[in-house]
């Protein structure tokens, strides 16, 4: 089967290089997030959740419920196209009908795919990450209701909070280890001219103490 056409976003590099920034990629299950496709499978009334990372040569599950492989190459991504619009839900009521999809091998395969919508993952400075999705075996014309689009687009807020929870402790913890390196460093320094002094006029000594 062809490889599909995918959005440019997919691929650029400020967009993979925000996603980095978070250190999230092929990280053990969270229950936090957990929490939310079981609540996004609830509200929405499907059996598939996913919160869906798209790199640029995969789509990784940071979790997913009903779904059974924790990521897929980008020819079965239906969530890259969520990268092009961080304002929108990308609904898709049928995936056999839409040109984008019809061609998808968890469409036209295991486990057949019939209906998607996907709320993007947008960070502070407007990146798309990927998307929080719900997706059903059955074609759904009517989509999600008023309510449901909603509460998916809560979710993926609450997914963004998390995530940006987790880059300001990374953040945190880069900062306490330069810290700790400033002041070792200015410890050593601070031991090394205390032994200089010490030493005197004996170079040689004074020569090893540097080097140590």
């Amino acid at each position: 089967m062809p490889p599909v056409t995918l959005p440019p976003v997919v691929s650029d590099p400020a967009r993979l290089e925000a996603l980095e920034s978070y250190a999230i990629l092929d990280t053990p299950a969270e229950p936090g997030y957990d929490d939310i496709v079981a609540l996004a499978c609830r509200l929405c009334a499907v059996p598939v959740a996913l919160v869906s990372l798209v790199t640029g040569d995969r789509q990784w599950f940071k979790a997913r419920a009903g779904f059974p492989a924790c990521e897929t190459d980008l020819n079965s991504s239906v969530c890259a196209y969520a990268l092009e619009q961080p304002d929108e839900l990308l609904i898709i009521p049928d995936l056999t009908a839409d040109p984008r999809t019809s061609a998808n091998p968890l469409v036209v395969g295991e486990p057949f795919i019939r209906f998607y919508a996907g709320a993007p993952l947008v960070t502070p400075e407007g990146q798309v990450l990927g998307s929080l999705c719900v997706i059903d075996h059955q074609p759904r014309p009517e989509g999600l209701t008023d309510t449901q689009a909603d509460d998916l687009r809560a979710l993926a807020r609450q997914v963004m909070t998390q995530l940006e929870l987790r880059r300001a402790l990374l953040a945190r913890e880069l900062t306490r280890a330069k810290e700790r390196r400033a002041y070792l460093a200015r410890e050593a320094l601070r031991d090394t001219q205390a032994a200089l002094t010490a030493l005197g006029d004996d170079l040689d000594a004074v020569l090893r103490t540097i080097i140590d």
